[in-house]
């Protein structure tokens, strides 16, 4: 689908130069002399190369739709990952390196994700935003240590080092943030 370049915003996907690029920033610019546009930083999907472009109001480019589906993470499969689609029972493996070595240790078996693909082609794989995990070793409790904003390092059931209230103990479990990889609070 054809937009003008004055209507570009943020999170809209556009087929520019023979890739797909998410866009990240918009500043829409009206000078005093000459006609207004709307200089736009973007992100390719495939490459993770940066773009900055202005576009004029009167510009035409391709906004691309892409495709979400739910699928539920099977297993690891050596350099490889196993993803079934939720509504066909489908299964896709999605490479390791495609996935990203930081996100790996947050899947669990059953995980729902969304698969995000443009023309049959996976581009994006996004994560539950929590996900509970357990402390599988963390340092004693000192007794007297104040109970303000002193953290202390433990280890979760995935291996990701994670820093935890002083009042935690192994076998706890507790809810951690996908994107920062923090502590947000204790699991119910």
């Amino acid at each position: 689908m054809k937009i003008n370049g004055n209507t570009i915003k943020p999170g809209m996907v556009l087929q520019h130069e023979g890739g797909l690029w998410v866009v990240t920033k918009t500043n829409h610019v009206k000078p005093g002399k000459g006609g207004a546009f709307a200089q736009v930083e973007a992100k390719n999907l495939e490459t993770g190369s940066k773009l900055n472009e202005r576009f004029r109001s009167d510009d035409k480019v391709e906004r691309v739709t892409l495709e979400q589906k739910d699928y539920s993470f099977l297993f690891d499969n050596g350099d490889s990952l196993v993803f079934m689609d939720d509504a066909s029972y489908e299964q896709i493996e999605l490479q390791k390196d495609w996935v990203g070595e930081d996100r790996i240790p947050y899947l669990q078996d059953g995980m729902k994700v969304v698969i995000e693909s443009h023309e049959g082609r996976p581009i994006g794989l996004s994560l539950p935003d929590q996900v509970v995990l357990e402390i599988a070793e963390t340092e004693p409790t000192v007794k007297g240590q104040t109970a303000s904003s002193s953290y202390k390092p433990a280890t979760a059931s995935n291996g990701i080092r994670i820093m935890i209230p002083p009042y935690m103990s192994a076998g706890e479990k507790i809810v951690v943030d996908t994107a920062t990889g923090e502590y947000v609070r204790r699991a119910d």
